[in-house]
């Protein structure tokens, strides 16, 4: 079974939070990748989280030429040659994304092939997972986020995710000092822990915005409203800070969503940096280098979560996998998800059931791929 096709189309999909009961549209922006067999099979793959447009010109032009031939089921071989025609000097950016959406193509034609989802074929480790809302956005007013949340859990959520730390070091001369975001942080995460009860967990994002004082003062205040961990908590994701914060605090540290390569999550396991780690399908190589540094993760007794959205392509590693723990209901990706497949990922009292539809089980809708088209 050849590739014979490998195109990418660049997506700029409006999307809304009138899930959360707020409006306030906006865009995310995905990167749609289809391989095509020379027996007519055709696996779908994404990414995002960055620009769309680079993304698909490194597909359509670098990546894709490079791979059409190959044995569509020969993931390894197929990895290798893309990771050194696009990183051959250890890269990431943009590449690692090219990489993940062909990836997690080729990993939908495998489950096609076999008859078989892809968490199945992974190793089939649960069929029931659980799963977090991210609802605590950073353009919530505070009037506003307590009700976001509290909606959240009617819904049957039994764990939360908070943004803190925003614009934070990325934002520029005129952004607020990180002392006043933390401060402001403090009294919104204090509130929804008042207004949600302790039965439901709160976790906390900074997205490597912070520095080490500002995150050291945000765990040392929050240790008392039970946060369940603080996700990416400094800058770079630094090993060394990381390693430093982990050890003052008692909130579990977790980290590695955006990462590219697989040594980092190494260092990051070396070091002690971390009690979770976070491989993310969509960027940190697809299901293929995921597979790999799951694969570390548990010669050192440290799970995997996700982080960074795409629920439907990643909770077929958390279940996948007796290493995988939780997927992440991020509602704007959510939403963009639906918008493209018609689909949402599923839960009932916070936990998400897996389908037996044969890879990823999503086909995209062709007329958003030529309405939402992202032509600069």
């Amino acid at each position: 079974m050849k590739i014979a096709r490998v195109a990418a189309i660049p997506l700029r999909i409006p999307v809304n939070f009138e899930e959360l009961g707020i409006d306030h549209p906006g865009y995310n922006s995905i990167t749609h990748v289809e391989v095509e067999t020379d027996t007519g099979l055709i696996g779908y793959g994404m990414t995002s989280i960055t620009q769309a447009r680079p993304v698909a010109e490194t597909v359509n032009s670098v990546l894709g030429p490079e791979i059409v031939g190959l044995n569509a089921l020969s993931h390894e071989e197929v990895w290798n040659r893309m990771y050194w025609k696009a990183s051959p000097w250890g890269q990431t950016g943009y590449a690692s994304h090219a990489i993940s959406a062909i990836d997690i193509a080729l990993w939908d034609i495998k489950g096609k092939a076999n008859q078989q989802p892809v968490w199945q074929m992974l190793g089939g480790a649960r069929s029931s997972l659980p799963i977090y809302a991210t609802c605590g956005f950073s353009f919530l007013k505070d009037e506003e986020i307590v009700d976001v949340v509290k909606r959240v859990v009617r819904q049957g959520f039994k764990g939360v995710k908070l943004q803190v730390g925003r614009p934070g070091l990325g934002g520029g001369r005129n952004a607020p000092a990180l002392n006043e975001l933390v401060k402001s942080d403090i009294k919104r995460v204090r509130a929804i822990r008042s207004a949600i009860g302790p039965d439901i967990e709160i976790a906390i994002d900074a997205a490597c915005r912070l520095d080490l004082p500002s995150a050291r003062k945000l765990c040392q205040t929050l240790e008392e409203v039970d946060i369940a961990f603080f996700e990416e908590p400094i800058v770079q994701n630094d090993v060394r800070l990381m390693t430093e914060l982990r050890r003052e605090t008692s909130i579990p540290i977790t980290a590695g969503q955006n990462e590219g390569l697989a040594y980092r999550f190494r260092d990051m396991l070396l070091a002690g940096a971390v009690d979770v780690i976070q491989p993310n399908a969509i960027i940190t190589g697809g299901m293929t280098q995921c597979l790999r540094i799951a694969g570390m993760a548990s010669a050192f007794n440290v799970p995997i979560s996700n982080g960074g959205g795409a629920p439907l392509h990643n909770a077929h590693l958390q279940a996948g996998l007796s290493v995988g723990t939780a997927v992440e209901y991020q509602f704007n990706t959510v939403a963009a998800g639906q918008v493209l497949y018609g689909e949402k990922p599923g839960q009932t009292s916070g936990m998400m059931t897996m389908s037996d539809m044969p890879g990823f089980g999503l086909t995209p809708n062709p007329d958003v791929l030529k309405s939402a088209r992202d032509n600069g």
